[in-house]
């Protein structure tokens, strides 16, 4: 990708690429801070429910005063995007049902779409991007979060005549995690509450991490990017560093970890027992693929390829991602290239809201990170057949029986609103991609 020069014409010609953010929490922040660095990138709209915080937010990552002054605030996102003053909106909200209509109305207005919202994504992605690619805009993964990398990982290997094995990322996690609430969260990453609130850090937001939920919204992101298979009865974040991969993550019938070749997966940076897993891929991640004859396999060797027992399996990996600090590149792709980093292409894998404890009828689901439901990954068509309900949309939703810990959540379980604009969407998506 070659656009550097591209920008610095645009700067000179006084054309730069315009964005609208929705979105300014740290995400958006993280983008914002290479605003000023960017040449030939304009910030005209950021959409946010408090403009003041945003505005705050722009100040805290180092903004000029008159770059602030020139940019336009607002608390309404949807007058922001029909304005069509915008090349390309970035959907940063993390609201699964907001996410959705924000996506479609930047569709029909014509606008390039950033979704950094992979909730969002994983709820209805398929219908979304389809709708783009009518549109004849481009409906984008956020380049800087692990799906778009690890989506770009895959597109290298096969591009290069690789067969992929799996790809996925790395993490914290051990079993207990499942169970994880925003009470207890901090503990886990070695924090007080007041440090965290210091840190503007939200702890619904990051147990949704912790639990697992993001994890699997993100493989199931990368398997319907990319056509590989979700496991079938969720992740099993094995432990593997970097030296491991390709060991650990080969199929179960040559000795490894994986039901199928073909597999996302999440590598834990945690032995089971907790114990640091050496030189682990936390913050990064990976592809594992497999040489597809003697001469390559012998070229992994030759050139130094950390590789399993066979010499066939081996792995390619990113040990850091810096998250919008990295957004440029969907940005600029998108609006001046016509490509993603990334996108939906099919429905392979779904994200079901699972009970933390047993819950009784009449209780209130609280989505994503909270105290009821953690995301359990599975393909799709097991989730369409069992019934259960999307992660995405557990949040203020009753239960009209009762849950015991574990059990999946099914859409005959909860009382919901068939009229909602999310779950029309979402109803709509099965029907044409089930």
């Amino acid at each position: 990708m070659f656009i550097y020069q591209d920008l610095l014409d645009r700067a000179a010609a006084g054309a730069p690429v315009r964005v609208g953010l929705i979105g300014a929490g740290k995400f958006g922040s993280m983008f914002l801070s290479q605003v000023p660095t960017t040449p030939g990138l304009e910030v005209a709209w950021i959409a946010d429910l408090a403009p003041d915080r945003a505005r705050a937010a722009c100040r805290s990552v180092g903004w000029p005063e008159e770059l602030t002054e020139a940019t336009r605030f607002a608390d309404d996102s949807m007058e922001m995007i029909r304005a069509g003053t915008a090349d390309v909106i970035v959907e940063a909200t993390g609201i699964p049902s907001v996410g959705l209509v924000h996506a479609r109305e930047a569709i029909r207005n014509g606008t390039h779409i950033v979704m950094v919202n992979v909730e969002a994504d994983v709820l209805a992605g398929p219908l979304l991007a389809e709708e783009a690619r009518r549109a004849g805009v481009v409906y984008s993964m956020a380049y800087g979060d692990q799906p778009a990398l690890t989506c770009e990982l895959v597109e290298w290997a096969r591009s290069t005549g690789f067969e992929v094995v799996a790809a996925g990322k790395g993490t914290k996690f051990l079993p207990a995690y499942h169970a994880s609430t925003p009470d207890t969260v901090w503990d886990f990453y070695g924090l007080t509450s007041e440090q965290a609130a210091a840190a503007g850090m939200n702890s619904q937001m990051f147990n949704s991490f912790l639990d697992g939920t993001k994890s699997g919204l993100e493989m199931a992101a990368i398997a319907n990017a990319t056509g590989l298979t979700p496991p079938p009865d969720g992740l099993r974040f094995p432990p593997a560093g970097m030296d491991d991969l390709a060991h650990v993550l080969r199929p179960e019938s040559d000795g490894g970890q994986l039901a199928v070749k073909g597999q996302v997966e999440v590598v834990s940076s945690l032995e089971r027992d907790g114990r640091p897993v050496f030189k682990d891929l936390r913050w990064g991640v990976y592809v594992v693929i497999e040489a597809q004859t003697d001469y390559a396999a012998a070229c992994f060797r030759q050139y130094g390829m950390n590789t399993d027992a066979s010499g066939r399996y081996s792995a390619m990996f990113k040990p850091f991602h810096l998250i919008g600090l990295e957004l440029n590149m969907s940005i600029l792709s998108a609006a001046i290239l016509n490509r993603p980093t990334g996108a939906t292409q099919g429905f392979r894998g779904d994200v079901v809201a699972t009970a933390k404890r047993n819950l009784k009828a009449g209780e209130m689901l609280d989505g994503e990170g909270g105290f009821t439901v953690w995301g359990k990954l599975y393909p799709a068509e097991t989730s369409l057949k069992e019934g259960g309900l999307p992660i995405g949309l557990a949040h203020n939703v009753k239960l009209k029986s009762g849950i015991q810990e574990g059990q999946m959540i099914r859409w005959s379980d909860v009382e919901v609103d068939e009229t909602a604009d999310a779950i029309r969407i979402r109803r709509d998506m099965e029907k044409q991609f089930a």
